[in-house]
């Protein structure tokens, strides 16, 4: 051992375990006794704070350090944000509501079976009895499934903090990747789904296994009246920043008889509008094709939900 070596500084405990162990950042923990505790501290911490509940998406990236929030807010003993109701004519769910629950809810499968589809393909039993709705929307993901399901059927975001109570559309509900319209200071507490007479909703997925982040999906909703496609919505995940945008999709079939030859257009505008990347799951242009396929799939389930089934072209 040379000179050099030996008096060269040896390496802490805590860093010998960072180098060879993920472990994220020190942070302080608090467990919110009620809605008004929980805004109480992320007020205070600011930026600095997150919500945690099923911590499937958050956690992981904490240990890569690709989050490191001063305060974690755990909600879990906030019940009063557990529910499924129907309200007038909007399906209201709590944003603690745990996938799991949706997935057993017979409301929400009558109402919305977009939602079952999404929820059976969602990762795991583990994750799905501990996961919530709110905590899948917040992360912003583009390759989330609930995320481009609520896209697809228009639901609303009820986002609370200290100016109030307010509602953003899921258009304007995610800002980017992993970034929403959840303010400082704020928390998401619904989601409101508008619930349209004569509809139908469906979720299409192409994934490596099961359970797994998808290569392409698409979710649809659409309501025949009159024998007229009214109300449609067109939600995709992972083949693009965000899973709204495609007006033009829904556009192509708002006031038309619903038909295969309908359906193959909005899908081939959809997957036009999309912006996927290459990366391991896939090339760019392979993504487009699911696309275009799997939203042609979703409307052609939809409507068959909405009572007007279309034969495949």
């Amino acid at each position: 051992m040379s000179a050099t070596d030996a008096t060269r500084p040896r390496p802490s405990p805590e860093t010998l375990l960072e180098a060879t162990v993920q472990v994220p950042a020190s942070f302080e923990y608090r467990r919110a006794s009620s809605v008004e505790d929980a805004l109480a501290q992320l007020e205070r911490f600011g930026e600095e704070a997150r919500v945690i509940a099923g911590g499937h998406s958050l956690l992981p990236m904490m240990k890569l350090r690709l989050a490191r929030p001063g305060l974690l807010v755990d909600i879990n003993d906030l019940h009063e944000l557990d529910y499924v109701r129907l309200e007038g004519d909007e399906l209201c769910v709590g944003a603690l509501t745990r996938h799991r629950e949706l997935l057993e809810s017979e409301l929400v499968g009558r109402l919305f079976p977009i939602f079952h589809d999404a929820e059976r393909v969602i990762a795991d039993p583990p994750v799905r009895n501990r996961g919530t709705i709110g905590g899948s929307l917040c992360q912003a993901d583009p390759a989330e499934d609930l995320s481009a399901v609520c896209a697809a059927v228009r639901a609303v975001a009820v986002v609370l903090g200290g100016g109030g109570r307010r509602r953003v559309p899921m258009a304007e509900f995610y800002r980017g990747p992993y970034e929403t319209d959840v303010g400082t200071g704020e928390m998401l507490v619904e989601i409101r789904v508008p619930v349209v007479p004569g509809g139908g909703s469906a979720y299409e997925k192409v994934e490596r296994k099961t359970g797994d982040w998808a290569i392409a999906a698409a979710g649809a909703a659409l309501a025949v009246v009159d024998g007229r496609i009214a109300s449609p919505g067109i939600g995709l995940a992972a083949v693009g920043v965000s899973p709204v945008g495609y007006r033009r999709a829904e556009e192509a079939l708002a006031g038309r008889e619903p038909s295969a030859e309908v359906f193959a257009e909005a899908g081939r505008i959809a997957a036009e509008d999309c912006d996927p990347v290459t990366d391991t799951r896939g090339t760019a242009a392979y993504k487009r094709h699911l696309a275009g396929e799997l939203t042609e799939r979703a409307l052609r389930r939809a409507a068959e939900r909405a009572g007007r089934p279309v034969a495949a072209a």
